[in-house]
Formats: structure tokens, C-alpha cells, sequence
């Protein structure tokens, strides 16, 4: 896509801060905790993980903040934990009633395809509602019926096309989150389309097979390059265009480095990779436009119930 960059216009600097040490030492304290608490910390340890990564993030030398607590997130995990207890019940009671493993799976892939449009929902409307930037808050308006029936219109096209309308399929999710996705009086939207993203996958798919694997690194590239380059947000008639920056080879070197890094410090390098992958993703964003971000007013609703945000993280469901 083409995005016409004018030299007249407002920059926005985009900026990660994160260091592989600190968010070590608050991973340390976390497993520690929830392995005393035989897994019940969990909640307060994505949260006090979040907020570290939110808080890290800049935009023209001003920290985004999460505000989700421990506490919130705990509500939720529960519900999500009984949840799938119930569903594991009904499992085994198909397996030793029926005496029928196929039918077993079947409903376990009908209850996680089930949730999955309720975790997505759910995750962007709290996770937006307690991000704010200069005391602003995001929000999340999409109407969780209206996505669910996309989610399962569009899941059946993608089985009875043998996955081809896949491509589709997550371009048109995509597309309508980031629509229904508000910052004070800014709008977002997407003009990704899916014929777009199923030959580019195809092209990478391809590529990658005929180069042994060495095109995978491009293939990322593009793919970064799609998600960033079809966003936009507006005010009116006021825009800020987004431009992915990587290439091929900054992906290649991140990946080697955060593959050695994990290598030769035996997971624990976990943190610092991350951090590396973060402020990769921010020095590789290119903001530009004139809407002025300290004229905006709050316009959207606190939203404290954090279920779905629990059930896209035990899915590990990407709703950001």
C-alpha cells in the first residue's frame, strides 16, 4: 500500500524502553509465585507484566500506562478455569459414556472455537479500557453478537474451502476490531484486504520451501509490513498513517540473536529476547499525520471484567 507522507506534517516518535534485567527480575519473582501458589498468582503476574511492558512503550517521550490489577484479573482466570474444568468433564463423560474419542475431540474443538470470539472481545474491550496515553484511555466499541456471527460465517467459508479462505478470515477480524477500536475522539481502521494477505502468505509459503527456509525472515517482513501499513487513525478529517520500516535481514538478525540467546543461557534469556522483540516492533514504526494528541478529551467507559482477556491469554489469542 502506498501512504503519501508529507514533510509539513507532525512526526510521532515511537519508543520502547524495556531492559532484559528488569523484566527478568519481575519474571523471577513471578514463576516463584505461582509455583508457591500451586498457580493462583497467576493473574497479579500478567498483570504486573503488562504494566511493565505498557509502561516502558513511548510516544513522543510519553509512557502508555495499564491500570489492570492482579485482582481483576483473578475474577476472570477463575471463571476461565471453571470453565474449562466443565468442559474437561463433559470430555471424559463422552469418552467413558459413549465410548467415543471421536466425538470427544469433536467437542473439545467446538468449545475452544466457541470461546474464541468471546475471549476477543472480551481481552480488547478491558485490555483498551485500562490503557490510557497522557491520561486518555482507548476503548473498544465492536458488539460481541455482530463478531461472533462474522467468526462463524467466516470459520465455516475457511473449512469448506480447505483453509484457503483463512487468508480472509483473519483480514476480516482484523479489519473490524481495529474499527470499533477508539482513543479519546481518534478512530482507528484498517483497509487490509484478504486476497492481498492470501498471496502474500502463498508467495512466502512458496519462497520459503524453494530457499530451504532462508526466505522465512522476508516472509516475516512482510507480514509486519501488511498488519502496520493498513492501519490508520482519524479525527475528522485529520489522519496518522502508519509505515513499517523492517526489512528482511533486521528480522534475520533479530531471530539468530534471540535463538543463541535462549540457547546459551538455557531459557533464562527469555526476558532479554522479549525486550529485543519489542523495541524492534517500536524502532520499526513509522508514525505520521497532524492530529494533534494533547487536544483529545475522554470519551470512552472504564471496564473492569477481565474474562476475556484471561481466556485469549490461556488460548494464546494476539487480540493487540
Amino acid at each position: 500500500m502506498a501512504t503519501n507522507f508529507n514533510e509539513s506534517q507532525q512526526a510521532y516518535r515511537l519508543e520502547f524502553h524495556g531492559k532484559g534485567s528488569e523484566y527478568f527480575a519481575i519474571m523471577i519473582v513471578n514463576w516463584l509465585l505461582i509455583v508457591f501458589t500451586f498457580g493462583l498468582y497467576y493473574p497479579w503476574a500478567r498483570a504486573k507484566q503488562l504494566r511493565y511492558i505498557y509502561g516502558q512503550t513511548s510516544l513522543n517521550q510519553e509512557r502508555f500506562h495499564f491500570s489492570g490489577t492482579g485482582k481483576e484479573m483473578f475474577r476472570g482466570f477463575i471463571m476461565v478455569v471453571l470453565f474449562y474444568i466443565a468442559v474437561l468433564c463433559v470430555y471424559f463423560a463422552i469418552m467413558v459414556g459413549f465410548e467415543s474419542p471421536l466425538w470427544a475431540i469433536l467437542f473439545i474443538y467446538l468449545a475452544i472455537f466457541s470461546v474464541i470470539p468471546f475471549a476477543i472481545h472480551g481481552s480488547l474491550r478491558y485490555r483498551l479500557s485500562r490503557t490510557t496515553y497522557r491520561g486518555i484511555r482507548f476503548g473498544y466499541r465492536g458488539d460481541r453478537m455482530e463478531l461472533t456471527k462474522m467468526y462463524f460465517k467466516d470459520l465455516f467459508l475457511t473449512v469448506i474451502t480447505l483453509g484457503i479462505y483463512g487468508a480472509w478470515f483473519q483480514v476480516n477480524i482484523r479489519r473490524y476490531t481495529h474499527e470499533n477500536m477508539r482513543f479519546g475522539e481518534v478512530e482507528f481502521s484498517n483497509d487490509a484486504k484478504g486476497f492481498d494477505y492470501f498471496v502474500m502468505n502463498l508467495k512466502g509459503y512458496l519462497l520459503s520451501i524453494i530457499t530451504l527456509g532462508i526466505y522465512i525472515f522476508w516472509w516475516q517482513r512482510d507480514m509486519f509490513e501488511f498488519y502496520i501499513n493498513h492501519m490508520k487513525l482519524s479525527k475528522g478529517d485529520q489522519k496518522i498513517n502508519y509505515k513499517s520500516t523492517a526489512t528482511g535481514g533486521g528480522f534475520f538478525k533479530l531471530q539468530i540473536v534471540n535463538i543463541l540467546i535462549v540457547a546459551f543461557t538455557f531459557g533464562f534469556g527469555i526476558a532479554w529476547v522479549e525486550m529485543r522483540n519489542q523495541k524492534f516492533i517500536c524502532d520499526n514504526i513509522l508514525m505520521d499525520g497532524d492530529i494533534d494528541l494533547a487536544a483529545l478529551s475522554q470519551t470512552e467507559q472504564e471496564y473492569k471484567d477481565a474474562t476475556g482477556e484471561d481466556a485469549a491469554d490461556f488460548l494464546d489469542i494476539d487480540v493487540m
